[in-house]
């Protein structure tokens, strides 16, 4: 472990902090001065909370840290582990007489507490014809894409079954008779219900072939992303807001690969920035929704998800985000991210 790794300054930025984050794998840093005194503490739900709440992207670790972190004293080192088990935290800062953090401990894996199973319904997005990443889907379809050793669809449905989630739902449309043959001749094969679209519809046109399927909120993915996170947090977020849909948004950092320019009103150039960085919140085609939702899906027409999200909020129904961090999205839907997702999961294990 690289201290460095667990520190941040008061002025660094959600970007610099989220990447410390996703770097270090342990969800929390530290904010210090420039000698390394303890300020605060930020973990990835204080980040989630601090975009949900405020839609500031640009704010600074001072904006966000808590301002109380517990902390251990050098001398103490000895009780850092039965803090953190009073506590119920995984990690703790271990400071010398001048408040400067020399140290980490964490508790061992074992010891954290594990994440709340659910069992929800999943709605897997089969149909469309990966025109993206032609020309491997003229022969195979998008849904059995292998990345490493298993289809892409397979990666989706082990990620929900080790949420706790049984059954799935996948709507299928271009080379559905060898997904479906794929999945029916697998070992071990999950638990599918295969649904068939007589013509593209885009999106969400396929979701109106659930209509009165479901009692409860259920997960929509497209087959072609993966989000690395707390499905149990997101349900439960979701549930909490009394949200028709809540769409898990993705924090993009992205250089414009132009200069800006900032002009005043008489038509002077007031500033030149040469390819800046610009963070947006994006959409990464992963859902939860509720059976209402599928109520302002228009019958037998195609339509795209967005189209529906956004009727949902010109009528006033609660359309809520929940964030995560650039790292935590992988999408194969372009022949480069593809190749960039086969080697994240080459190193996730």
């Amino acid at each position: 472990m690289q201290l460095n790794d667990y520190i941040v300054l008061s002025d660094n930025n959600i970007m610099d902090i989220m990447r410390k984050i996703d770097k270090n794998a342990r969800g929390v840093v530290f904010v210090c001065d420039d000698d390394r005194r303890l300020l605060g503490s930020i973990t990835d739900g204080d980040i989630r909370r601090f975009i949900i709440h405020s839609g500031k992207l640009d704010a600074r670790a001072k904006q966000i840290m808590k301002t109380d972190p517990i902390f251990v004293p050098e001398k103490e080192i000895e009780s850092a582990r039965r803090i953190m088990r009073i506590r119920q935290i995984s990690s703790i800062p271990i400071l010398d007489k001048d408040h400067r953090v020399i140290d980490i401990h964490f508790l061992d894996e074992r010891s954290i507490v594990v994440k709340k199973k659910i069992d929800c319904p999943v709605v897997i997005m089969a149909g469309g014809m990966g025109t993206r990443l032609q020309p491997y889907t003229s022969v195979l379809p998008k849904p059995l894409i292998p990345i490493g050793d298993k289809t892409i669809t397979e990666h989706i449905i082990e990620r929900f079954q080790n949420a706790g989630c049984r059954h799935f739902d996948m709507i299928v449309n271009y080379k559905k008779h060898f997904i479906k043959s794929y999945f029916r001749d697998l070992e071990n094969s999950p638990d599918i219900i295969f649904h068939e679209e007589d013509e593209f519809l885009g999106t969400a046109g396929g979701l109106r072939l659930l209509m009165g399927r479901y009692k409860e909120s259920f997960f929509m993915t497209n087959c072609d992303i993966l989000i690395e996170a707390d499905y149990s947090e997101i349900m439960e977020y979701h549930r909490k807001r009394g949200n028709i849909a809540t769409i898990v948004c993705a924090v993009k950092n992205m250089k414009l690969p132009y200069g800006v320019i900032k002009t005043r009103d008489n038509g002077q150039v007031d500033s030149i920035q040469e390819k800046p960085d610009i963070t947006l919140v994006v959409n990464t085609g992963f859902y939860v929704l509720t059976p209402d939702f599928l109520d302002e899906i228009p019958e037998d027409k195609f339509v795209h998800i967005t189209e529906v999200l956004q009727t949902c909020i010109n009528k006033g129904l609660k359309v809520g985000m929940y964030p995560v961090s650039e790292d935590n999205w992988m999408d194969m839907g372009q022949m480069d991210e593809l190749q960039k997702m086969t080697e994240k999961l080459g190193e996730l294990g």
